[in-house]
């Protein structure tokens, strides 16, 4: 039995969302892959299904569930094939800023609207000059009057073209300390000052929406504040843990299922009369990706678990985010390997694989990123 504990509801949560993403979204990946974005009336089914924002609470109009079932939803989504339709994001990542830091107003406002598909978010931290150092920003709030007047740009957002709302990441230029600087803010779609720039081409995650976004003398309420000024820097790195675990959680289930489809393959591809799967070379080869998924997997739920209790995993977090990142992209590369020369071909079933798995090692923070925050843990 696994460390995680799934009752008689997660199992038949997992069947339905199963059921329908097979039916409402793996027929249109195709299709959303060379529009280059997902329709947002595909957000609003998954919304009318309940397989958005499953931890917001019913207070909100959620469903007030466990972490096991972001879980199952990421896993299942993985299985369709495409990388546009990214809920974790919205669910697990974006979304508990506003349930954790905003006020009751802005709960009452956006989060039912998050729960039903309606409302899609973004969060806006990268900008072109400053990447993984956050506190570099420099994208400016400054306060004049019942109002915030934002100035800058962002860069590399996700659900940039889609979203409705935005999570922007913003400092006051009048204080020096640069982490006590930044701010969190809601900023809504149409708000006069607010423009999306081009929408990115990127190597892989074709449907997934990222563009850069703009911010001239935009105006928003005061009160669209996250938490207490100049608390931006704490809560998100309070939020990144989430945030990294999502990503590590998205890899092994990528890795997983790329392991199940090379599997098949062999088995059923003939060579000299015999299955690809008879040779000693593929053999050893299969095994040992065996053996790198399955360790990832068991490290990875023990995080969960321990996540879900309450515990600071951060270091453990670090640790599965970049290690399974890399792992999942080891994975596909030796699973083409084995494919042989149709392994190059745009037909493959791993190929959009391939170049969606790669940017998993950079964003969410890099490789480099998670091993500088391990070693800060180990007092180095």
């Amino acid at each position: 039995m696994g460390l995680l504990r799934y009752s008689d509801e997660h199992n038949a949560f997992r069947l339905r969302v199963r059921g329908f993403l097979e039916n409402d979204v793996v027929p249109c990946a195709e299709q959303w892959e060379k529009d280059r974005i997902v329709p947002k009336s595909a957000w609003k089914k998954l919304g009318e299904e309940g397989f958005l924002c499953t931890a917001v609470s019913k207070k909100y109009g959620g469903h007030g569930k466990d972490f096991l079932y972001s879980v199952i939803v990421a896993e299942e989504m993985v299985k369709t094939g495409q990388n546009g339709l990214v809920t974790g994001l919205h669910s697990d990542i974006i979304v508990p800023y506003i349930e954790s830091f905003g006020s009751e107003e802005l709960k009452e406002k956006y989060l039912p609207g998050c729960v039903s598909g309606e409302i899609i978010t973004a969060v806006a931290m990268t900008e072109p000059g400053a990447g993984s150092d956050l506190a570099s920003m420099e994208t400016t709030a400054v306060e004049d009057g019942d109002e915030m007047v934002i100035n800058g740009s962002k860069i590399f957002i996700s659900n940039g073209v889609n979203c409705d709302i935005v999570i922007l990441a913003a400092k006051d230029p009048s204080v020096d300390n640069k982490h006590e600087a930044v701010s969190l803010y809601i900023v809504e779609d149409g708000t006069r000052g607010f423009t999306r720039g081009r929408k990115l081409e990127k190597m892989g995650m074709h449907s997934q929406d990222t563009s850069e976004l703009f911010f001239t003398d935009c105006r928003i309420p005061k009160n669209n504040l996250l938490g207490e000024k100049g608390s931006g820097f704490i809560m998100l790195m309070q939020k990144l843990q989430q945030e990294r675990l999502v990503s590590a959680i998205w890899n092994v289930a990528a890795a997983e299922q790329i392991l199940e489809v090379i599997v098949a393959y062999c088995k059923t591809t003939f060579a000299d009369g015999k299955p690809l799967s008879k040779s000693q070379t593929t053999r050893f080869t299969l095994a040992e990706m065996a053996t790198e998924v399955k360790m990832s997997r068991v490290f990875l739920d023990h995080v969960i678990s321990r996540h879900m209790e309450g515990k600071d995993v951060t270091q453990e977090t670090m640790m599965s985010k970049f290690a399974s990142s890399e792992m999942s992209n080891h994975i596909i590369d030796k699973a083409l390997d084995l494919y042989g020369e149709s392994g190059s071909l745009e037909n493959n079933p791993l190929v959009r694989s391939f170049r969606d798995l790669r940017v998993n090692t950079i964003f969410a923070g890099t490789t480099e990123i998670m091993k500088m925050i391990i070693a800060g843990t180990m007092g180095l």
